[in-house]
């Protein structure tokens, strides 16, 4: 097996930090001063119709997917984001790259925002509403900081996976001889 150096991981640990406080800190603002929509019926329009804050509360996952009882929901949901948020630190132990230290940070920061809601009060609340029109669906779900955090680290993930070439650490230590083409995996790094 190739051994490859280790990144550093603080990234992982200040991503995941920043999205939690900014994911609780815009709930907190949102259940503070947007009125629950199944109460008002009412969106407070930032772009129009195509960004509004719309306050719900989700016992569901995403896209409001829901086992049928909210505390099955609960118990469930909890459960696996805590299995899941197992899985993601032992795979960050094993980063190779620093996109997936970025990504498993952006991962665990969305998910440790979204389980602190569960935990909390049984539900997440979101309250991002975008309409993208004539895009797959009349109105994009609502969601919030932690769902966009999960999504990005989707994005940088699927860029690695797709782009990034893995390179031996015995060839990454002379990087004089490594060009920006065999990095991003477009042609194959050299021999020793």
């Amino acid at each position: 097996m190739q051994e490859y150096p280790k990144p550093n991981l603080k990234p992982a640990i200040w991503i995941m930090a920043v999205i939690v406080v900014l994911d609780q800190l815009t709930k907190i603002l949102i259940i503070l001063n947007v009125p629950l929509f199944a109460e008002s019926y009412k969106s407070i329009p930032i772009l129009g119709d195509t960004l509004m804050l719309t306050h719900v509360r989700n016992t569901g996952a995403a896209f409001s997917m829901s086992l049928g009882s909210p505390t099955l929901n609960r118990i469930f949901f909890i459960a696996a984001s805590i299995i899941i948020m197992g899985m993601i630190i032992y795979m960050l132990r094993y980063a190779i790259h620093r996109a997936h230290v970025w990504g498993y940070g952006f991962v665990l920061g969305g998910a440790i925002g979204n389980l602190i809601d569960r935990i909390r009060v049984g539900y997440v609340t979101d309250f991002i509403d975008m309409d993208f029109p004539n895009f797959i669906m009349e109105r994009w779900p609502i969601y919030n900081i932690a769902d966009s955090a999960i999504v990005i680290a989707m994005g940088i993930l699927i860029f690695d996976l797709i782009f990034v070439k893995d390179i031996p650490a015995n060839q990454l230590s002379d990087p004089d001889t490594l060009t920006e083409d065999q990095v991003i995996g477009n042609e194959s790094a050299p021999n020793p």
